[in-house]
Formats: structure tokens, C-alpha cells, sequence
């Protein structure tokens, strides 16, 4: 066995000190997020993790960088996603990121120490060097990661609130009301189209009133995409009405030259209910 090997095996048999050392360290006055918590299940969790980090990282000094990282990132990624982490400030974990780095270029200098051996000074330094190293990529992994979820977590919370702001109101059997409300941009507009399609297929909607009284304004590509909303509904069998059309609204679709004559308009949703479609809303 070399030394590489053995600096491997030494740090291995001591990650679970190394972990219990860490988390007893912890600053608790100023401790934020996952550090924090005093729930027993998390601590274990985070425990857990810290030690499954030091199962990864001792590799490093028996395998080359590629294939460690092609490891180690299966690692970072889960954190990163982690509830609790990403409910934990990024500047907190770098921190952590760092005490645990600390730890590791002391346990070079114990295991030095205890080494029944001659070990060369170039090859202490060298160690040292590889763990500063491998902590600096990690730590730009892990934001990478932390980045890219908390992108996708955004996205994820636009979409639902896009969603709920658009939502097909059944009022009775195949008929639906879509009131639709604020300022539409032409994201709101693409999320409105795909989910009252959706919707208006789920829940099997023949008849559908789009009440645009709560829209202040829309631009000459919002205008467009309503219509567009309404072609397609139509080329489903699904009938449209419009009620509520503002001036500027009405003034926006006509310099487009979109067209009025098929679709069903009612100065507002009172007048809509009450249209050609007798509907009683019990």
C-alpha cells in the first residue's frame, strides 16, 4: 500500500470523528437554515451527509480528478437540491464548505504525525495543494447546482402562479368561465393558452366565457395570442365568448387585423351569461 493509499484508508476510518467534529463545532449563535435546526431527524440527515462528503472526498488521493468528479458530482447535486439546503443561505454552506476543508489539511498534518515512516515534505504540500484544489472546484459545483435549482424552483412557483391566475371556472355541466385579470405579458399569455387548453380538456368544456374586464392592457402580441387561444379552442368544438373587451384592447386586435366576425362578444360578463347560451348559475 503507498502513501496515497494510506492517507485514503486513515481519513476513511476517521470521517465518522471527523463528522461528529464538525457538527460540534458549528457556531450555534449565528448557525442559519439546515444548521440550525434542532428537529433530530435533520440533524441526523445532515449528520449523514457530512459523512457520506468524507466517503467521496478521501478518494481523491487514489483517483484522478475526471473520474472522482464523475462520482462526487452524484453528491453535490443531491445537496444542492435538498430541501433543507436550499432553504439554507448559499454563503452559510460555503462557510461549512471551508471548516470542513480546514479539517481536512489538519488531518493531513495528524496523519503525518502518526505516519510509522519517513514522508517527504513535497509530497505533505503536495497533499494539501490537491485538497485546496478539489474543495475550490466543489465549491463552484455546488453553486453551480444551487443556482440551476433555485432557477428551476422559480420557474416551477411563475408556472403554478401563472396557472392560478387563470383558472377554468365550471359554472354548469361543459360551460366555464375564464376571468382573466392584471397585466397579461407575452409569457402570461403563452402560460394562459397551454393551461386553459389543458383545463378546458380535463374537465370537458363545450362552452367557454373569457371575461377580459380585469386587464388594463395588453400589447399587439398578447392581442394575438388570445386570438390565437380562441382559433384553437374553436378548432376543438369548443365555442368562445368574449366579454369585457377594453378600447385600447379592441384598438390593439383591429391594427393587427384580427379579425371580430366568429367570435362571440358581449360588452360584459353580465350580458355574456345571459347571451344566446341560457345558462343559470345556481
Amino acid at each position: 500500500m503507498n502513501k496515497n493509499e494510506e492517507l485514503r484508508t486513515f481519513l476513511l476510518i476517521n470521517a465518522k470523528r471527523l463528522t461528529e467534529e464538525w457538527y460540534d463545532s458549528l457556531d450555534t449563535n449565528n448557525a442559519v437554515g439546515v444548521y440550525a435546526s434542532t428537529d433530530s431527524k435533520v440533524i441526523q440527515t445532515l449528520k449523514a451527509q457530512n459523512y457520506e462528503f468524507h466517503v467521496y472526498v478521501c478518494n481523491v488521493f487514489i483517483e484522478d480528478e475526471k473520474t472522482f468528479f464523475e462520482e462526487f458530482e452524484v453528491w453535490i447535486d443531491k445537496i444542492a437540491k435538498d430541501n433543507e439546503h436550499t432553504r439554507t443561505p448559499l454563503a452559510s454552506i460555503i462557510k461549512e464548505f471551508m471548516r470542513v476543508r480546514k479539517q481536512y489539511c489538519n488531518s493531513i498534518d495528524e496523519f503525518v504525525t502518526t505516519y510509522e515512516g519517513h514522508i517527504e515534505p513535497t509530497l505533505i504540500h503536495a497533499w494539501e495543494q490537491h485538497i485546496i484544489r478539489i474543495f475550490d472546484i466543489t465549491i463552484l459545483k455546488f453553486i453551480t447546482a444551487a443556482e440551476q435549482t433555485s432557477r428551476m424552483q422559480l420557474k416551477a412557483h411563475q408556472e403554478m402562479i401563472h396557472e392560478l391566475s387563470s383558472p377554468v371556472i365550471v359554472i354548469k355541466k361543459d360551460v366555464a368561465l375564464l376571468p382573466l385579470v392584471g397585466d397579461i405579458d407575452t409569457a402570461r399569455a403563452k402560460m394562459i393558452l397551454e393551461s386553459t387548453l389543458q383545463q378546458c380538456a380535463e374537465k370537458h368544456i363545450a362552452y367557454l366565457y373569457i371575461d377580459l374586464s380585469g386587464v388594463l392592457m395588453v400589447d399587439t402580441m398578447v392581442a394575438h395570442q388570445i386570438f390565437q387561444l380562441i382559433d384553437t379552442l374553436n378548432l376543438l368544438g369548443i365555442k368562445c365568448t368574449l366579454s369585457g373587451i377594453r378600447p385600447e384592447v379592441a384598438q390593439t386586435a383591429i391594427q393587427l387585423g384580427l379579425s371580430f366576425e366568429n367570435i362571440r362578444i358581449k360588452s360584459n360578463l353580465e350580458q355574456a351569461l345571459e347571451s344566446d347560451i341560457k345558462i343559470t348559475v345556481e
